[in-house]
């Protein structure tokens, strides 16, 4: 059963202690699976059959494996993260969501271009406790090949239940896929999540402080563990595929003696691969890298470098994990040498906006539910009001939008529902597909969207779960 919860829809850190020295079984759609993140080739997966995706969901407080022990978290089908589904563009897509926590939950399809209105991506939708609601939609024909996610978005519960475990990875296949070395390359998806917990492996509460920051936890985990390590051939290639799961927190990666080739953003592929040697992965992005097996042997770490996305400075917080937090090794050699392919497809540029719009993002003290006195956060002077419409937009049209960070904190702004791109200094689009983008502090940023296939109340906001959560989201309507 849903429950709307906007009558005018009409369709519907405190550092914690390391757990690590103390001392489920997942059933979806009838079957027991579960993800390992060194599984030989490709992950355990539940994929569609004949065009379907046919899932059951189950969100439940268990305790579950986590890295070297157990912990109390709350999980999907018993496991954190949730189970790797895959589809493919048209493909059909049916999720139960079976509701056993003690409070009311729903589901955000984080990247996918459907419906942000009746039981698809609507996030003004309740699922009670106890309750089983079931969402329906179709695919686009034309949606992108990528990483996307599941998870919950209730207004003022997101940062908690996804801290406490609530993702679950969504890949959809696509030409990218295709292309002869992408293919061939050995391929894991990596869900990147932190936890705050005591020794029993119980969560801690985040305090006041950790709540105006964005709360981090001080134990990181990859799809689950700590420091997997995943195999390369010498000159073969490795595929990467990773999601920043965390509430708050910023990965900052470098893998030490190779270069990482980025070749898929938040909305699909990239025209060519682009190579760097560190990548930033803010809360709820994606990013697919190639790396090339170049080098005769040995183990390499995957490193989470320092950052400071500003609340360190003020709320005391931590500024990164320094130490490794995966590996890569190699097992091997390629039975025929691979390389980094020079072409993945063709990227779109988004033409010239016929309206342009400017989001201030700025803070005031207000009353925090539970907590007192403490900071909430604004878009334009406003905290979110599930009654309000914020904006309204055309199908069909382009936009322009310039995000203003008035605040000393980074601000990852994410839109629903129709990816974007950012402008450069140069005034044009990048040939890069975003649903993120990281609005340093104090600085600006300016981004193109086009208003595509769907209309209906949708949103946008800090992907800071706590800054959302504290009010820094809007809501706009697209009108047909």
């Amino acid at each position: 059963m849903f429950v709307t919860r906007r009558a005018f829809v009409g369709v519907g850190a405190a550092v914690g202690v390391s757990y690590l020295a103390a001392r489920g079984v997942t059933r979806l759609a009838g079957a027991p699976l579960r993800a390992s993140a060194q599984s030989a080739g490709r992950d355990a997966r539940l994929a569609s059959v004949d065009g379907r995706l046919d899932v059951d969901l189950v969100a439940s407080e268990d305790w579950v494996d986590l890295a070297e022990g157990r912990a109390k978290l709350w999980s999907f089908n018993g496991q954190v993260p949730g189970p790797l589904l895959e589809a493919a563009a048209g493909d059909e897509v049916r999720i139960r969501l079976t509701n056993h926590l003690d409070e009311s939950t729903n589901l955000h399809f984080h990247g996918l271009h459907v419906p942000p209105a009746g039981t698809a991506d609507n996030i003004f939708l309740e699922v009670p406790p106890g309750e089983v609601a079931s969402y329906a939609f179709r695919i686009p024909e034309h949606h992108p090949a990528g990483l996307f996610w599941l998870h919950p978005h209730l207004h003022g519960s997101v940062a908690r239940q996804v801290s406490l475990g609530l993702a679950a990875p969504l890949v959809i296949r696509g030409a990218l896929d295709a292309v002869p070395d992408v293919a061939a390359a050995r391929e894991h998806v990596l869900v990147l999540q932190d936890f705050a917990l005591d020794r029993s492996g119980r969560p801690i509460d985040p305090g006041m402080g950790a709540l105006m920051g964005g709360r981090e936890g001080t134990l990181v985990t990859v799809s689950g563990q700590t420091q997997p390590r995943y195999a390369i051939e010498q000159d073969g290639l490795l595929r990467l595929r990773l999601l920043n799961a965390s509430a708050s927190r910023f990965y900052r990666l470098s893998l030490e003696g190779h270069a990482m080739h980025i070749i898929a953003t938040d909305g699909g592929s990239l025209a060519t691969p682009q190579q760097v040697d560190e990548l930033l992965l803010a809360p709820g992005e994606r990013r697919d890298v190639l790396i090339l097996g170049s080098r005769a042997g040995g183990v390499y770490r995957l490193m989470n470098l320092p950052y400071n996305r500003g609340s360190a400075g003020m709320m005391g917080g931590p500024l990164g994990t320094r130490p490794p937090f995966a590996s890569v090794g190699y097992e091997g050699r390629a039975a025929s040498p691979r390389q980094v392919p020079q072409a993945l497809g063709e990227v779109e540029r988004l033409p010239a906006a016929r309206a342009r719009r400017a989001f201030v993002l700025s803070e005031t003290m207000g009353m925090v539910p539970g907590r007192g006195m403490g900071i909430r956060f604004l878009i334009n002077g406003h905290e979110f009001d599930h009654a309000r419409i914020d904006d309204r937009v055309r199908l069909g049209d382009i936009e322009e939008w310039e995000y203003i960070n008035n605040t000393d904190m980074d601000h990852p702004m994410h839109v629903h529902t129709n990816p974007f791109q950012r402008v450069g200094v140069d005034g044009q689009p990048e040939p890069a597909w975003l649903d993120g983008i990281v609005v340093p502090a104090r600085r600006r940023e300016r981004i193109r969207i086009r208003f595509t296939d769907f209309v209906g109340a949708t949103v946008q906001h800090c992907h800071i779960l706590d800054h959302e959560d504290l009010g820094m989201m809007s809501t706009m309507q697209v009108e047909g």
